[in-house]
């Protein structure tokens, strides 16, 4: 279905035409003065140059020619140029009456619909989540809803960390705290326990007591390299081991993304790409790519065409050890022979910019991938806290993200509880929603690529730019038609038809409504979650504004009160389909 924005730029497509203008300029966009008009058409001003004539003559001829037009209330022309539109009451509930009728709104799937794989997560084996997460993990899960609402066939990649030298410090340090274990018996010839010899708390314990003795001791780091190197060549003991690694790490991580919200389809990490290295290496060869740089073999990216310095990209290392950028480059390798995707979108820290567009640019001169791909590094900045440094614990550390999950539900807690209308255990099963919501619309609702500060206090409350607000909003459409059906009405309401409006408030949260199918297009095509977010607060204050305005329940008018029901019932049905697709759901009381 067409949208407003879209049938009225035709409309004045026609009008411009009509009077000798070229088409181009008959754009039509939501009006930066809403005080003044609900829509604009700022072309007279941009043709005046072109046509040799002053703006608000041609603004006037346009104007001319759609007075008649039932499509619009009004529609003038201002000083110097600009074209102020107001859409008719009818036109408007026609078309509201419409895309109501429809459960996407009248958002149309893609006609060619893109293979897409999203590349978030990024979580380390043996290692917990922490808030350096958090934005890859909400982000890439919006993403990959959105693009998979418009239409797309879209694979969700966790991509862990499972095969660099955070394994070899694992078995080393297990080895020297349990060298009676069979897997450090070079005469034993068995098949290996199937019970890990560790827990996740264990596990979690041992990594970063390795970590600082490699730092102290050059020995057992020099052992860590060695058991690395044994279990990337295949040592059976060491790959049994790391497969215990795997086991215990990937079930803790879905739990723990699971209370996110956030699932992957895929959860293969870089020692999935690992078999694909050596012909890799072999076709940058042959292609001569490749060349020595120092002992390492690298492949040249700078362009003509570029500004600013882009170093060789290193593929291996003088040791013939592999790097990122390998793993990164074989996983396109792998990603290409399984799927052929039309687009890989990776999310991560902004600073890693250089790094991808090295990888892009390698992949993209040796033929791993097609130049009609899209490679996009979606790059996010750093959650901070309110001193305007990277957020951590009271003591400096970096917070666990289940620490974080829970402070932000205690808060929600504390505020539900304040009122006491509903019962203590009812208040911390909301409150986990709710927290849910807070945590990830804070995040998402700002531009992915700027630094934001995470503000507890102001992120959970009830009023403002906020989760809970969205979904206190969500809550109390849920309150009134649960009184309407309770009062003797049907819950049906899909038969009711939504009157033109009587009032400016109504009139303004069904043009919010009428923005939907715009604002689904352009988080699809942007790739940003932040202008569902952005909708969503300007239709829950509509909505509220519309609330207030209103004697909803009390309307003795029972036609005119079923209508209310219709579009308070439709704006419900909006919002709850937004927050899916940020990754969030509402509860049925607060």
């Amino acid at each position: 279905m067409k949208s407003l924005l879209k049938l009225m730029t035709e409309q004045l497509v026609e009008s411009f035409e009509k009077c000798g203008y070229d088409a181009s300029f008959a754009k039509v966009k939501v009006s930066d003065r809403p005080d003044l008009c609900e829509y604009q058409c700022n072309g007279a001003m941009a043709a005046a140059k072109q046509y040799k004539k002053a703006p608000i003559m041609i603004a006037n001829d346009v104007v001319d020619t759609l007075k008649d037009n039932d499509m619009f209330k009004d529609v003038n022309a201002v000083m110097p140029g600009f074209i102020n539109i107001n859409l008719s009451e009818n036109f408007v509930a026609d078309y509201i009456n419409k895309i109501s009728s429809d459960e996407r709104f009248g958002y149309e799937s893609e006609k060619n619909p893109k293979t897409i794989i999203i590349d978030y997560g990024g979580a380390n084996v043996a290692k917990p989540l922490h808030v350096g997460h958090l934005r890859s993990a909400v982000i890439g899960e919006s993403i990959k809803r959105i693009l998979k609402y418009a239409g797309n066939n879209v694979v969700g990649d966790v991509h862990l960390g499972d095969w660099g030298l955070q394994m070899g410090l694992i078995i080393t340090e297990l080895k020297e705290r349990q060298p009676e274990l069979v897997y450090f018996d070079d005469s034993y010839t068995g098949e290996y326990p199937a019970e890990p010899p560790f827990t996740i708390s264990e596990l979690e314990e041992i990594y970063p007591c390795a970590n600082a003795k490699s730092k102290e001791d050059d020995s057992f780091k020099e052992r860590a390299h060695a058991a690395t190197l044994k279990l990337q060549q295949g040592y059976a003991p060491y790959r049994a081991l790391w497969k215990h690694i795997l086991g215990v790490s990937i079930e803790d991580l879905k739990k723990n993304y699971g209370n996110l919200n956030v699932s992957f389809d895929l959860w293969k990490g870089e020692s999935d790409a690992d078999p694909y290295i050596p012909d890799m290496i072999e076709d940058l060869k042959t292609q001569g790519l490749l060349h020595e740089s120092q002992g390492a073999m690298v492949v040249d990216v700078m362009e003509d065409t570029d500004t600013k310095e882009i170093p060789p990209c290193i593929v291996q290392k003088s040791d013939g050890a592999a790097l990122y950028a390998t793993s990164d480059l074989a996983t396109l390798v792998q990603r290409k022979q399984d799927y052929n995707p039309d687009m890989v979108v990776y999310l991560a820290d902004k600073r890693q910019e250089m790094h991808f567009t090295q990888v892009f640019r390698v992949a993209k001169k040796s033929g791993i991938i097609d130049e009609e791909t899209k490679l996009i590094f979606n790059g996010f900045g750093t959650m901070n806290g309110k001193d305007g440094k990277p957020f951590k614990t009271r003591d400096g550390g970096v917070m666990r993200l289940e620490n974080l999950i829970s402070d932000i539900n205690e808060a929600v807690f504390s505020k539900i509880m304040e009122n006491r209308s509903v019962s203590e255990e009812e208040a911390r099963n909301t409150s986990e929603i709710v927290g849910l919501s807070a945590l990830k619309y804070g995040d998402l609702s700002n531009q992915a690529s700027k630094d934001y500060v995470f503000d507890i206090d102001r992120f959970t409350s009830f009023e403002g730019n906020t989760g809970p607000y969205i979904l206190y909003t969500i809550v109390r459409i849920k309150s009134i038609l649960s009184k309407y059906v309770e009062s003797g009405n049907n819950s049906d309401t899909d038969k009711i038809s939504i009157l033109p409006a009587s009032g400016q408030s109504e009139k303004e949260l069904m043009l919010q409504l009428c923005r939907y199918q715009e604002v689904m297009r352009t988080a699809a095509e942007e790739l940003a979650p932040q202008k569902i977010c952005a909708y969503i607060y300007d239709v829950s204050d509509s909505f509220n504004k519309f609330y207030h305005d209103t004697k909803i329940l009390a309307e003795e008018d029972e036609l005119k009160k079923a209508g209310y029901i219709r579009l308070i019932d439709v704006t419900k049905k909006v919002l709850e389909s937004c927050i899916n697709l940020l990754g969030f759901e509402a509860p049925d009381r607060m």
